[in-house]
């Protein structure tokens, strides 16, 4: 008791030292509670971006459809339809937009005048949400002075104002008019959005994953939830062989070879060679994907056979083939393989690596935890993202929570603990972290980045992925891969208000923001369920989804009114954008609207600065009773 008394004495002291006045604690006292009175910011949810760079720039450059909105809330009874569409364009690709814009003789004064006035309305209006100050410090420095006079512009008896503010618009246009247009475009985006939460799987299926990562680490407020891609990368940037090997396959399948070699440095040439020779009949990319698929497949079968725990023997194929007669069995069941060329697997030991294969994963290991591009994405990955995240009363995670077939929380025995809900949660966030930071690394943490990528409780996965019977049997009925119970139970309401308890949100407002499973529009799917309590937001990214889906995805937005899903159509083109102002198009769906508008004081930033004022009244009390 003495010892918290002592600590809180020090914490006091110190804020003296910050507000040293009482006047200085009434003013910050003021400040902080007329922060509480002001509508909380938008939250932005993404998730599945599967490295579809163009894409994912286009929905984070227009806020999933919120400008657009906005600009047609101001002009849309002034404006045309073809002029609204150019002015998001502008706000959406700047550069590029006033490029093509000198080359087709529109960038003159007048025009330069209309553009820059209209911005300066849309930055006032998604300003007003927002302190003065926390305005200023999203403006970009060298222009901040002169936008903050333009979206403070107040009319005057005499139009001093009007004609002070032409004069600045004059030397802008005459000195740096592109320039200013980019930090005005800059600014209406960085207003639009003051949260952004990407909600899991990041890396694979589209080949620009790394230029996804760089634009993320210039977002000014964001954190991640992994996804079981993520996991995947962030297991092989720490070592993990059988991660390594997955990662190339699927660089290999889904000819996305270039975010490996390109993006972060790492030479598939010694696989290539090894494949070329090894499987002669083949041609190139397909003899690198067998290649690398046998070699994963010994190295998963050495991860399952040293950790009894993960219970997935039945995982195990490569002693199941009888080379005779060209079958293996799987799940109890005798199928013909579509390919029977093995010549590196031992009948006696089908999971050792021959020394060939062992010297080219070992070389690919050297270059994963080696590339210092791959480094710096993955500690950024770290350092803002987490297996979950509550935030606002919102739960957020990318996969399942293993559920019982009776709809109850599934124990997992991993290491000789058992673990369930949120204490699994938690224990994975720990062994990810071990395994990429950890100086002392060894082979459990390795091998559990594996078990999240792929483990049949992991709740990253969320289903038994049948990898090899893809690859080798063309029986399609071999191809069924178990969903967890989770997925049947999440439609209920009961189910996800148990979730969200064990995971500490209680709140009638809470929600559980769910990645991962694409959500087939076309068969007549939808994304809410248990009467709204979750949301499946996959972004339907990733092109070869698109056929199944029907769409492009959702995104949700949560602003101080309430929640909306936006169903995205395909996006075409950059060029296509740029040159005919095509934009993506959204249909928004109302989610629930809340009967009183949620304001900064019901949210977690919130409850913070209600601690701030009560240490404030504190020490106001104290610098009145002269105790200071």
């Amino acid at each position: 008791m003495t010892e918290n008394k002592n600590t809180r004495e020090k914490y006091i002291r110190l804020l003296a030292e910050k507000y040293p006045s009482q006047r200085s604690v009434s003013r910050e006292i003021i400040n902080l509670s007329a922060i509480l009175n002001l509508p909380k910011g938008t939250e932005h949810f993404m998730s599945d971006i599967h490295g579809e760079y163009d894409a994912f720039c286009h929905i984070l450059n227009n806020c999933s459809g919120v400008i657009r909105e906005k600009v047609n809330m101001l002009y849309k009874p002034a404006l045309s339809h073809e002029s609204r569409k150019e002015i998001c364009t502008l706000i959406y690709y700047p550069r590029e937009k006033l490029a093509i814009m000198h080359k087709q003789g529109k960038a003159m004064p007048e025009n330069y005048r209309v553009f820059i006035n209209q911005m300066v309305e849309i930055a006032r209006l998604l300003s007003s949400k927002y302190t003065r100050s926390k305005v200023r410090k999203a403006m970009p420095y060298d222009y901040g002075y002169i936008i903050d006079e333009l979206l403070h512009a107040q009319k005057d008896e005499d139009d001093n104002q009007v004609r002070y503010h032409n004069k600045i618009l004059d030397a802008i246009i005459d000195i740096d008019a592109d320039g200013f247009v980019i930090a005005l475009a800059q600014l209406i985006k960085r207003l639009a959005v003051d949260r952004l939460h990407i909600v899991g799987d990041i890396f694979d299926r589209g080949e620009s994953a790394d230029k996804v990562v760089e634009l993320l680490m210039k977002h000014h407020s964001l954190d991640i939830e992994w996804g079981n891609h993520d996991i995947l990368w962030m297991g092989a940037a720490s070592g993990s062989k059988a991660c390594i090997a997955n990662v190339v396959r699927n660089s290999v399948k889904y000819n996305t070879v270039k975010t490996l070699e390109s993006g972060y440095g790492i030479s598939l040439r010694s696989l290539a060679l090894f494949a070329e020779k090894t499987y002669k009949n083949k041609r190139p990319m397909d003899a690198a994907l067998k290649a690398i698929s046998v070699i994963q497949f010994k190295l998963e079968g050495q991860v399952i056979k040293r950790n009894p725990d993960f219970d997935m023997d039945d995982r195990l194929l490569l002693d199941k083939i009888d080379f005779e007669t060209g079958t293996v069995v799987s799940d109890g069941k005798s199928y013909n393989l579509n390919d029977t060329d093995f010549p590196t697997i031992s009948a006696d030991n089908p999971y050792e690596l021959t020394d060939e294969e062992t010297s080219i994963i070992d070389e690919l290991k050297a270059a994963f935890v080696s590339s210092a591009r791959l480094k710096k994405h993955i500690t950024f990955i770290y350092e803002n993202g987490s297996m979950y995240n509550t935030y606002n009363d919102n739960l957020l995670y990318h996969g399942c929570v293993p559920l019982k077939m009776s709809g109850e929380l599934d124990e997992v025995k991993l290491f000789c603990e058992s673990l369930k809900g949120k204490e699994l949660f938690d224990f994975a966030d720990m062994m990810a972290r071990h395994a990429f930071f950890s100086k002392d690394k060894y082979t459990p943490e390795l091998d559990f980045m594996w078990y999240l990528w792929c483990g049949k409780k992991s709740p990253l996965c969320g289903r038994i992925i049948k990898t090899f019977e893809r690859a080798f049997i063309s029986d399609k009925s071999a191809w069924s891969e178990p969903k967890n119970p989770y997925y049947e139970h999440y439609y209920n309401r009961e189910t996800c208000e148990m979730i969200l308890s064990e995971f500490g949100l209680s709140s009638p407002i809470s929600h559980i923001v769910n990645g991962h499973t694409p959500v087939r529009a076309s068969k007549g799917e939808l994304p809410i369920r248990a009467d709204g309590k979750l949301l499946v937001i996959d972004g339907g990214f990733c092109k070869d989804y698109h056929e199944k889906t029907g769409i492009a995805g959702y995104t949700l937005i949560y602003n101080s009114h309430g929640l909306r899903l936006k169903a995205h159509q395909p996006f075409e083109s950059v060029s296509d954008a740029l040159n005919e102002n095509k934009d993506i198009h959204s249909d928004s769906e109302i989610v629930e609207t809340e009967s009183i508008r949620v304001m900064v004081e019901n949210t977690d930033d919130g409850n913070k600065i209600t601690e701030q004022i009560n240490d404030l009244k504190e020490l106001l009390e104290l610098y009145k009773t002269e105790k200071f």
